[in-house]
């Protein structure tokens, strides 16, 4: 019971990661390390790179939805926990990423972030 608890809270412990980098940051959206790598091996049409997106936005999706079961499992207080953790993290990180930014680079910044919180709360 515990080794499972500790496979779930592993796996929600990747849930921000997974929403803030997919699709958005996978190679095949052409953006991130490797910039559309798979697109540009296959010399994929205009059509197969839009039907591919779509692929990995169901894929994602589903990803997100079989978490979401497992987190649903969890007892209140430990989903409660881990949410403090992920936001203190979240916090911590985009505090990081903001000292980095110039000033009117951090007002866009912080625009963004209201944006996507108000879209994760949706």
């Amino acid at each position: 019971m515990l080794r499972k608890r500790l496979l779930i809270l592993a796996l929600a412990a990747g849930l921000p990661t997974m929403a803030m980098a997919m699709p958005e940051n996978c190679p095949m959206e052409g953006k991130g390390k490797h910039g559309g790598m798979f697109h540009r091996q296959m010399n994929l049409d205009a059509d197969q790179k839009r039907q591919m997106r779509e692929l990995m936005s169901q894929q994602h999706t589903q990803q997100q939805q079989i978490l979401q079961r497992y987190l649903d499992k969890l007892p209140a207080e430990e989903r409660q926990a881990l949410q403090k953790e992920q936001q203190a993290s979240r916090d911590a990180t985009h505090q990081s990423m903001r000292k980095l930014l110039k000033p009117e680079q951090q007002k866009q910044f912080d625009e963004m972030l209201k944006e996507r919180e108000a879209r994760r709360q949706n």
